[in-house]
This record gives structure tokens, C-alpha cells and sequence, in this order.
């Protein structure tokens, strides 16, 4: 076979550092733009993001020309470029070293779509923590020591 044939679908959170809440509404807009840009440019699709002032959710059509961790690595490079040029955060601004990505079927996709732009509703009811705790269990991900996050307890 030539031609290579894909369906991945992708949800990645990044992390503020030690998770101050540094996206600001006044900016998180344009942030959200430049991120989609980036995957766009790299020949993934964007299907949504949306967050809160210390993550950031994306859920994309992920194409396999390049490494998953390279992505993510280039996405957090210029989209952190991209707040300390604009001078957006009054200290300089950086994401978390990890990040998550959890894979879904084309038959979920509709439901994590709206799961990512209802993030500030579902985070009045729900904290950061606890919906990461959900992720990890529904995954039946082990963290064995690994701390999640710079904000995780033993």
C-alpha cells in the first residue's frame, strides 16, 4: 500500500507551571488562535480547545508524520514564545515540562469536543485535580511514584 490512512484522535492538557493561573481572559483568545495555527501548520487537524487559567485542553486530529511528543514539544516552544513577546503575563510565562494525551474513537469525539468547550462550567463543580484523578483512573494509567503535575502530594 502507497498511501498511508489514519483516524487518531488526540486530547493533550498542558500545564502552567506549577500551575499559576497566567491565562488571563483577556488574551486566552488569541493564545487559542496562534495554538491552532501551530497545529494546523503541522498538518494536524484542530477539533477544539478551550481551558482555564492554569490548562489548556486540545482535542485534534492527529496526523502520524511526526512524533506525538515533538508536537507537543514545538507546540509549547512557540505558543510560550508567543506569550512572553506579547509581553501577556506581567512574569515570564511556561508550561509544564509533561503533558497527557489520552486517545479516543471517532465514536467519542463528539462527546470530548464538548467536554472541552464547557471547561469553565465543568470547573465550577470540578477541580483540576480531581478531573486529572478521573482521567488517570478511567485510563487505568499508573502513576507508580511519578507525581503528576508540579502540584500533585504523595
Amino acid at each position: 500500500m502507497a498511501d498511508s490512512y489514519t483516524q487518531i484522535y488526540i486530547q493533550l492538557i498542558f500545564v502552567v507551571k506549577c500551575r499559576q493561573a497566567h491565562i488571563r481572559p483577556e488574551w486566552e483568545e488569541e493564545l487559542y488562535k496562534y495554538i491552532t495555527g501551530i497545529v494546523q501548520k503541522r498538518g494536524h487537524k484542530m477539533m477544539a480547545i478551550n481551558g482555564m487559567p492554569d490548562h489548556t485542553h486540545l482535542l485534534i486530529g492527529f496526523k502520524p508524520a511526526e512524533s506525538l511528543s515533538h508536537l507537543v514539544q514545538e507546540t509549547k516552544k512557540a505558543s510560550t514564545n508567543f506569550i512572553n513577546d506579547n509581553q501577556f503575563c506581567p512574569q515570564k510565562f511556561q508550561w509544564q515540562a509533561g503533558y497527557a494525551a489520552f486517545s479516543y474513537s471517532k465514536s467519542h469525539v463528539e462527546r470530548v469536543y464538548w467536554y472541552i468547550q464547557n471547561q469553565k462550567a465543568h470547573h465550577r463543580k470540578r477541580t483540576f485535580r480531581e478531573e486529572f484523578s478521573s482521567f488517570l483512573k478511567a485510563y487505568e494509567i499508573e502513576t507508580g511514584r511519578k507525581r503528576p503535575f508540579d502540584f500533585w502530594e504523595n
